[in-house]
């Protein structure tokens, strides 16, 4: 009888492990023709023939992968790119000794861009522009701290923000160039991909543990307790549920652009949801300005191929269809509903992730953004 029971037990592991194979096989494949056919209905690169003196954010992690998704699409946009550090840079990319200052006589470039800009000095800024320089500063974090931002407004010549409902603010502080300018994905970073049995999940979700966020998957828990479940950030221990789901929670964790995408390709569904403007412990937006925008995480989770179910953002609609290539909640009671039926609706749930796949490969990533950035400061091409 035993020897029975591991023959069989074996032989259902083989035929278990040949399905989840062949369907990790086809997914891929799928997703494979939708990035090329994605690729082909993009617009050919263009290539401005300026010099672009680009300045890192100088916050390190998490922001270094972004300034090297950056650095990475602007290369082939401009004859030469050069790189510089903020002050306080904590990870030098590109030229760790030189001063901005020294790089901006030195190389004369066209356009001096600034990712965030909170660790680089006015002064400096302002020094720049004295030699004729254009400055840009693109923000990554409206309008939680537009307390602290707004006062850039007289001191860029150009003011890219993430936020639609940041332009008014900088315009009235004194800058006559404000644009909205999302962030956006980098394919190489956030794809589909493969991941070890061991980390495919029903559900992921990784953030921090805002307020607003706690109050929604305390709701959530008892369903979320019963389901594949992997949830990463810090403050998870907020949660009056913790003790219900902390074999699924990965504490006080800051996870790498790698580590979280394979999060992603693990999961069936991932759940996004915006921090709110009103933050009771984080939040230096005293002029309540609302957010409206999707933030970075609507496009990452979408360029690894999988379903994504989001809070309802106004200005959503602009980038994606709800319903069609992403799916949208208003409450914790329907976010249940909808996960459970899409991990019920397979074949639903897949196309649905594979629309999203292909509308973030085609319109959403960083060479995207920095042609728009490029033909608003020089004209296109």
């Amino acid at each position: 009888m035993e020897f029975r029971n591991t023959v069989h037990a074996r032989g259902q592991g083989h035929a278990d492990g040949y399905q989840a194979g062949y369907s990790s096989g086809v997914r891929l494949g799928l997703c494979e023709a939708i990035m090329q056919k994605a690729v082909r209905d993009r617009a050919p690169s263009p290539v401005w023939n300026v010099r672009v003196l680009y300045i890192t954010s100088g916050k390190g992690f998490p922001y270094g992968p972004l300034d090297i998704a950056i650095i990475e699409a602007l290369r082939p946009l401009v004859r030469e790119l050069i790189i510089g550090n903020s002050d306080k840079d904590a990870v030098h990319i590109g030229n760790p000794t030189a001063t901005i200052e020294t790089l901006a006589a030195r190389h004369r470039p066209d356009l001096m861009i600034v990712l965030d800009g909170m660790n680089l000095a006015l002064d400096v800024v302002d020094r720049v522009r004295r030699m004729g320089i254009r400055t840009a500063v693109w923000l990554t974090d409206d309008p939680y701290y537009t307390d602290l931002t707004a006062s850039y407004a007289p001191h860029y010549d150009f003011m890219f923000t993430l936020e639609i409902n940041c332009v008014q603010l900088y315009r009235e502080m004194g800058c006559a160039q404000v644009h909205y300018l999302p962030l956006a994905f980098q394919p190489e970073m956030f794809r589909p991909k493969n991941v070890p049995v061991g980390m495919q999940r029903d559900i992921s979700f990784i953030g921090s543990a805002y307020w607003n966020r706690v109050a929604l998957f305390d709701q959530i828990a008892p369903y979320l307790a019963t389901k594949r479940v992997f949830i990463s950030g810090i403050w998870w221990e907020r949660l009056r549920q913790y003790k219900l789901l902390a074999p699924q929670i990965q504490l006080n964790t800051w996870m790498t652009p790698e580590q979280t995408a394979n999060a992603y390709n693990g999961a069936k569904i991932v759940i996004n949801m915006h921090r709110a403007f009103d933050d009771q412990s984080y939040n230096n937006n005293s002029r309540r300005i609302q957010g409206a925008s999707p933030n970075p995480r609507t496009f990452e989770i979408s360029g690894c191929g999988v379903l994504q179910l989001t809070d309802i953002r106004s200005d959503l609609v602009n980038f994606y269809t709800p319903g069609y290539d992403i799916v949208t909640y208003s409450s914790p009671e329907e976010l249940v509903h909808l996960m459970n039926h899409y991990l019920i609706h397979e074949e639903e749930r897949k196309q649905i992730a594979l629309r999203g796949l292909y509308r973030t490969m085609r319109d959403h990533t960083y060479t995207n953004r920095l042609i728009t950035m490029l033909s608003i400061v020089f004209g296109p091409r």
